[in-house]
């Protein structure tokens, strides 16, 4: 489906609600041997699950770990989020309405939206149609007018497409006027600015005017004073020291001659100056022009009918009433800004979205009794009978309905070195006999990230909530939206307690097709903000992106159940009501091709790196030693391809005449000081600096001119290994890779029925050593050699006794 069908699809459904639960993901339940080995286990389900994207692990009824935090001491301000907000096109819609009401409010008629069959009057989508059927002009038939309204999910009689057309009418076709006009006003009232200005410059003495009192017409004795002219034309000043002149030369400029007429004292019986200020009143019929003022129509540029003359409010400019396209058929009763002032309020860039703190702190319990009830007010009875398809569909209600104002909190990314985790470890208090089991747990999300197996236990630094869990407590509606995680790593989430959670998954296949839907259905939303995937904050109904053809998957996960994501695969979902979740990543060493094809993909996008997958690979390969033999494999195919790559890079520098090169420790730098300047990779293999303006680049962008146009003579290359040593690096993996293959090689042949019995049990032997030296994996070989061993040592030791007997 092409971008333009995607968009009017999801205008399509955006206009009547209706949700049909996607597909259930896969859900696994390992038997206690099988739950041993995490991440053995999910390597085993990998083929099964990574088609959906997500799964749910389902532990054995035995492992149920006790949660460790203490429940009055953990406290946390949560997230505030408005539930419809999050939606990509009702968020697209409210703006439009925002925008609208400004342009109605700024021209002094406060606007009402229309409502029709019991709904508030879609404009956003009204709009929308009206263009798809080439605008209003062309809508000039009622057969038209009938297939807006069929599409809008309206009814099509007579009195339904007049109130659509008489509306579009009356209240986005002068906003459509507006925006089509609004260039050649801005350019002509800029364009007579100028020229204002230049006329006034060159002006002498005899263009000077006279400023008369208001009090010499009055007959009224008051004190002589002058004007004093300061920021703006309502900070008018008595300077009772001046002299005592009823007349002073003013220089003529625009500012001044709207101000050179009002002079001290009161200007009507019973008004002060703030009363009368003439900035301060929007509406502008004849009686609240001055007699002695010279006001000039700032498009037509004439004085004439200034019965017809609006001041604005905003930058006090006088404008015809017959001028303004579209034109004003009556002076407005409300405020009124000109469209200069209100080009710069409606199209003033939108903040980028984002989620408010709470202003309050909450103790768990305090949160709980909080959420506890705004289940309850809102649907009724209490929280626990509502079933989970019906808060469902009312969640996905919601968040598509522009009317609907609900608003929840979210104590989110809960850092668990800060308030500790909800799994018991070694520093947890008031430990029971029972609960080490639990500590050591591989399934406990404090150690997964750093198993034997797990590429992440490289890194050094504790980052918090990739190799250090976060805590998510969740109440009714409270949401997560699409996202995938970073590096796009695999993710664990476990449920401690509390009511369930529903996830929505799509396969790391469909990553590309959720992100073209998403853009192709709120295309505005994503011009403003381009990375608005990459902020956590933008949900889309799955009915939209599966009818655009996106895999999607769902889950419903219940206390004491694990959701497990696939690398790239993005997923959303939300919460039922009260509950508390521990969420982690980890990386198994299958991920470390998709982890580099990742940073490339960063670097297109521009986005900063959490870790350099260099370092990560370099540090792999430095302690080979410790690397099982998947891992090695791995470690051994990304370094050659980043041996390969720095190779090539690192000659075509020298062919264009850098010499200058200079060794350097970068993983001593923070993260901030080796980014490079065009796609903010961080570096650590090696970066180009250049002295002269300061700015360093990845080697793939160091001949880039957005990177520096300066001689190569100011350029410097940064090497953390020459490349020497980055291929004893490669030897080095090899040569144990290779030790991996001998010892698979020889065991195999040693347990084939047709080997010698001749010496069979001491090579039995000498390959179970060299298998534990070499950290081999449990599999399949490994056991059978074991058990194989086991038997030919009881045999042996049979043979014995009987000799001894002998």
């Amino acid at each position: 489906m092409d971008s333009k069908n995607i968009q009017k699809n999801a205008m399509q459904k955006s206009a009547e609600f209706t949700f049909t639960p996607p597909t259930m993901a896969p859900v696994f339940e390992p038997t206690p041997e099988e739950f041993m080995d995490p991440l053995g286990y999910i390597a085993k389900i990998r083929p099964v699950a990574e088609k959906t994207g997500i799964c749910k692990i389902k532990p054995p009824s035995c492992w149920q770990p006790p949660f460790s935090l203490d429940v009055d001491k953990l406290k946390f301000v949560p997230r505030i989020q408005k539930v419809n907000e999050l939606e990509a096109i009702t968020r697209l819609k409210l703006l439009f309405l925002e925008k609208i009401l400004k342009f109605w409010d700024l021209q002094g008629s406060p606007l009402k939206i229309p409502m029709i069959e019991n709904k508030t009057l879609d404009l956003y989508c009204l709009k929308f149609w009206v263009d798809e059927e080439g605008g209003f002009e062309n809508c000039n038939s009622p057969k038209k007018w009938r297939k807006i309204a069929s599409t809008m999910g309206y009814g099509q009689s007579t009195i339904t497409i007049n109130f659509l057309r008489n509306n579009y009418e009356k209240i986005l076709l002068p906003y459509e006027i507006f925006e089509k006009s609004k260039a050649d006003i801005l350019k002509t009232v800029k364009k007579v600015e100028s020229k204002t200005e230049m006329k006034d410059e060159g002006e002498t003495t005899k263009e000077m005017f006279k400023e008369i009192s208001i009090e010499s017409i009055k007959k009224i004795d008051k004190p002589h004073c002058s004007i004093k002219k300061m920021k703006t034309g309502s900070d008018i000043k008595l300077d009772p020291d001046s002299p005592k002149t009823d007349t002073e030369e003013i220089k003529r400029t625009r500012e001044l001659r709207r101000l050179a007429c009002y002079g001290p004292g009161p200007k009507m019986p019973g008004l002060n100056d703030e009363e009368f200020d003439i900035t301060k009143s929007r509406k502008r019929p004849r009686y609240d022009l001055d007699p002695l003022a010279i006001y000039i129509c700032a498009i037509c540029q004439k004085d004439h009918r200034d019965d017809l003359l609006l001041i604005c409010n905003g930058c006090s400019d006088t404008y015809h009433t017959f001028c303004l396209k579209p034109p004003l058929a009556v002076v407005p009763d409300g405020d009124w800004r000109c469209p200069c002032c209100i080009a710069e309020v409606v199209h003033k860039p939108a903040e980028a979205f984002g989620f408010a703190q709470a202003e309050r702190e909450y103790t768990l319990q305090q949160f709980g009794e909080m959420a506890d009830k705004f289940k309850s007010d809102y649907f009724g009875k209490s929280g626990h009978l509502i079933p989970i398809n019906i808060v469902e569909k009312e969640f996905w209600r919601i968040i598509s309905s522009v009317e609907e104002d609900v608003t929840v909190e979210y104590g989110a990314d809960l850092h668990s070195m800060d308030h500790g985790s909800g799994f018991p470890t070694k520093s947890s208090l008031n430990l029971f006999p029972g609960d080490q089991e639990y500590v050591d747990s591989g399934w406990n999300l404090n150690n997964l990230p750093v198993l034997e197996g797990s590429v992440l236990r490289f890194i050094n630094a504790d980052i918090s909530g990739m190799t250090v869990p976060w805590m998510y407590v969740g109440m009714c509606f409270s949401a997560f939206c699409w996202h995938n995680e970073d590096h796009w790593s695999y993710s664990i989430n476990y449920l401690h307690w509390g009511e369930a959670k529903t996830w929505y998954g799509v396969p790391g296949s469909g990553a590309e097709l959720l992100e073209t839907a998403m853009k192709a259905a709120a295309p505005d939303l994503f011009k403003t903000q381009p990375d608005l995937l990459h902020q956590l904050v933008t949900i889309m109904n799955p009915n939209i992106l599966m009818a655009a053809g996106v895999p999607i998957y769902r889950t419903d996960q219940q206390a004491g159940e694990f959701v497990v994501t696939f690398p790239r695969a993005y997923h959303a979902g939300f919460n039922h009501g009260y509950n508390f979740a521990e969420a982690v990543n980890f990386a198994p060493p299958d991920w470390l091709k998709i982890g580099r094809d990742c940073i490339m993909h960063y670097k297109y996008l521009k986005r900063f790196c959490v870790f350099s997958h260099d370092e990560l690979i370099c540090k792999m390969a430095l302690e080979g030693d410790r690397l099982d033999l998947e891992t090695a494999l791995e470690t051994q195919k990304e370094l050659v391809n980043a041996t390969e790559e720095e190779g090539r890079l690192r000659a075509l520098l020298a062919k264009n005449g850098l010499t200058n090169v200079c060794r350097t420790a970068f993983e001593l730098l923070g993260d901030d000081e080796r980014l490079c300047e065009i796609c903010k990779t961080t570096c650590f293999l090696s970066s180009v600096f250049c002295a002269k303006c300061k700015h360093m680049a990845c080697l793939q962008h160091a001949h880039s001119e957005e990177f520096c146009s300066c001689a190569v003579e100011n350029k410097t290359l940064f090497y953390r290994y020459d490349m020497d040593e980055l291929h004893i690096m490669l030897q080095t993996i090899d040569f144990r890779v290779n030790s991996f293959d001998k010892w698979m090689t020889d065991t195999t042949n040693i347990l084939l029925p047709t080997a010698p019995d001749i010496g069979r049990l001491q090579k039995f032997k000498l390959l179970v050593d060299e298998a534990e030296e070499l950290k081999i994996p449990k599999c399949t070989l490994l056991t059978r050699l074991k058990e194989q061993y086991t038997t030919a040592s009881q045999n042996a030791e049979t043979i014995v006794i009987e000799l001894d007997d002998d």
